[in-house]
């Protein structure tokens, strides 16, 4: 059974970890997730390194199909944004997949 982390697992983690009571800890990771929003909105790129590239890319106007019915429908333009993961990071995460099993 799998299971989400949240912004308070990620607050519990920091903590644990840092000099901080778990409220400094919280305040800390939506401070991050705040900074990364808002770096994201004025159109630069967040790269973390060792884990990851965020970026804002814009997708153009596309036929979409309902896989259910098959009908095709038109998919206006929209900007998306984008994770990378790095390649240090998915070669950790794959590691521990074989480790665990």
């Amino acid at each position: 059974m799998s299971r989400n982390v949240t912004r308070a697992d990620l607050a519990a983690a920091v903590a644990k970890v840092a000099p901080v009571n778990v409220r400094e800890a919280q305040d800390l990771v939506d401070e991050v997730i705040e900074h990364i929003c808002r770096a994201l909105e004025r159109g630069e790129e967040v790269k973390l390194s060792s884990f990851a590239t965020f970026r804002v890319r814009s997708k153009t106007e596309r036929i979409g199909r309902n896989p259910k019915t098959g009908e095709e429908k038109m998919i206006s333009p929209r900007t998306v944004v984008s994770f990378s993961a790095s390649r240090t990071m998915k070669e950790l995460v794959q590691s521990r997949l074989r480790s665990s099993r």
